[in-house]
């Protein structure tokens, strides 16, 4: 099992080196390719890239976190996050389904503007 943090802030790293569980592998972006069953992958990562994560049996772990509007967009020391309460929270993520929006079956369900 490998304990993978994924993330190219040098505030977040800082913050699970001093708050998150002890992790082998620190990468900025993540190759699918490397990760395992019963691996765990700790980050925030985009929600396509967390189902397929769940989808090869490894749990993925959220670095959550509330931050107030002036803040976003900006590099966070790891104080800061901890400051906000930064937290992980492990999720299980699937799609539901194959649509997609445009296409003509979820495009049906969709309500239209106007």
């Amino acid at each position: 099992m490998t304990v993978w943090f994924v993330s190219r802030h040098p505030g977040a790293l800082e913050w699970m080196q001093r708050h998150g569980p002890a992790f082998d592998r620190h990468v900025e972006h993540l190759a699918l390719d490397d990760v395992q069953s019963g691996d765990w992958v700790v980050g925030t990562l985009p929600m396509q890239l967390a189902a397929q994560v769940c989808a090869k049996g490894a749990e993925y772990w959220h670095l959550v976190l509330h931050v107030p509007q002036p803040a976003r967009g900006q590099e966070l020391s790891a104080q800061q996050l901890h400051n906000l309460g930064a937290t992980l929270q492990r999720f299980h993520v699937q799609p539901v389904g194959a649509g997609v929006l445009g296409g003509m079956a979820e495009a049906q369900r969709v309500p239209k503007r106007g």
